[in-house]
């Protein structure tokens, strides 16, 4: 047995079936977050719906997802993970998204009235956003240590690359879950709530194969004389109050931050209401606009790696960040100001969106250990988490009302056209943001060229 356990530590196999065992649940997650991000234009016409819900509801419910993010527990999350380890923790979270995604199904098939059931589902999605995004930490300090001395950057981005193929797989199969309606037609409970059914099951997949991990992980810490919920965690790394200060009067983490929130509502709060926004400006039925929307995710599979061996190997981290903002900021441009109804323009402005998409946090996130002190990592990380998620709180609330206030008529394509841009105007106003930013970051890694940011990461 003893020899046995020895095999779990120093196997490559086990690492890659641990690896295994944490990208099933991360891929459940990004699915049943973006499991309407397709069928958002269904919320226009909630005569249509058996669940009553109109745009506003739909961004309200969407907003869900960050609020008890920004209300502290990502800082929290950094606590309880250096007091109790990731096992214990880990597994709390993940259990939490769970419970979080069977209430939203509930709501959604429960028959209440509608305000009854958007709250019962905002409540939903609260639990499963904090249990989500915790468990994600978990899963990306769990790779950090089986993976030390190994290929832990290769292993990183097949788990972000594999859970945003979850986004993908939202993208395409929810439409299909959930068939169009002609005019007069009902959307019934069941089959509204199609989608989440299909994300539970993927979730309590998840679920089960975590509990595989903990099982394993703990036979990794006994094959390595790890004693205790805490022995896996250096002293120096460890959370202390102190470091937030700390790191909140960084200058440049505050850049880095503010560029976090900007750009990711840029792109996350948009795929919310994708649908919504490209069939009426481009003319596109329902099934090629879930194509259209589904390319981002996919760019970001292809050329995410690419652009994080070329920021290692070249460096130059901020320039890459504000070309990456500009091209988010231009793909809003041509979506709000293109000619109306020409495919090409949609299809051009979602691959500049998903070319940025890629480059911005493959030159963001390696830059952060240059200019934060390694054992204010954890705090660091949680805070741009806490910071983004304020955004993706608001945002989607903001954009579901655009919709709301504008749609007046069902089925008039005028006034979805306007509601369309003038929703894009607040992407646009978000890109101009975040190139703002990232040019003034730019600015101060070369007044500060001490730090590094610009430097290859392989010397």
């Amino acid at each position: 047995m003893k020899q046995t356990d020895r095999n779990i530590a120093s196997s490559r196999t086990a690492c890659w079936a641990a690896l295994a065992c944490l990208v099933v649940p991360m891929f459940a997650s990004y699915f049943f977050d973006d499991m309407f991000s397709t069928l958002s234009h269904i919320f226009q016409n909630p005569e249509m719906l058996r669940l009553g819900w109109d745009s506003a509801d739909y961004g309200f419910y969407a907003g869900g997802y960050s609020f008890l993010c920004v209300c502290g527990g990502l800082v929290i999350c950094g606590v309880l993970l250096d007091m109790f380890g990731v096992r214990l923790i880990g597994s709390v979270f993940v259990g939490l998204m769970i419970t979080g995604a069977v209430t939203v199904f509930i709501a959604l098939i429960s028959g209440l009235q509608p305000q009854s059931s958007l709250a019962m589902a905002y409540i939903g999605c609260m639990l499963f956003g904090l249990g989500s995004e915790i468990a994600g930490v978990a899963v990306t300090r769990s790779i950090a240590k089986w993976f030390k001395g190994r290929n832990v950057a290769l292993a990183m981005g097949l788990q972000l690359s594999i859970a945003r193929l979850g986004t993908a797989t939202a993208f395409i199969l929810a439409p299909v879950l959930v068939a169009e309606k002609q005019a007069g037609e009902i959307y019934t409970l069941a089959e509204t709530a199609r989608p989440a059914l299909t994300g539970l099951v993927m979730l309590l997949a998840g679920g089960i194969l975590w509990g595989i991990f903990v099982a394993m992980d703990s036979r990794f810490d006994r094959d390595a004389g790890i004693t205790g919920s805490r022995g896996e965690i250096k002293d120096e790394d460890r959370f202390r109050f102190s470091d937030i200060l700390k790191v909140l009067t960084n200058p440049r983490f505050i850049m880095t931050a503010l560029l976090c929130v900007f750009f990711y509502c840029c792109i996350i709060s948009f795929k919310k209401f994708g649908t919504s926004i490209v069939i009426p400006r481009f003319g596109m039925d329902v099934d090629s606009a879930k194509w259209m929307i589904s390319m981002i995710p996919f760019f970001t599979v292809l050329f995410t790696p690419l652009f994080g061996a070329l920021v290692d190997k070249a460096g130059k981290a901020t320039a890459w960040m504000t070309t990456g903002a500009v091209l988010v900021l231009s793909a809003h441009l041509i979506m709000a100001f293109a000619p109306q109804g020409v495919a090409f323009y949609g299809y051009l402005a979602i691959s500049l969106l998903g070319i940025g998409y890629s480059l911005v946090p493959s030159a963001m996130w390696p830059t952060v250990p240059k200019i934060i002190p390694e054992r204010n990592l954890g705090t660091a990380y949680s805070l741009v988490y806490w910071i983004q998620n304020m955004g993706m709180l608001l945002v989607p609330v903001f954009v579901g009302r655009i919709f709301k206030e504008t749609i007046t008529e069902a089925g008039n394509r005028s006034q979805e056209i306007s509601a369309a841009v003038n929703a894009e105007f607040i992407f646009i106003g978000l890109g101009i943001a975040a190139v703002t930013v990232a040019v003034l970051l730019m600015m101060s890694s070369r007044r500060h060229p001490e730090l590094g940011m610009d430097t290859p990461n392989r010397q």
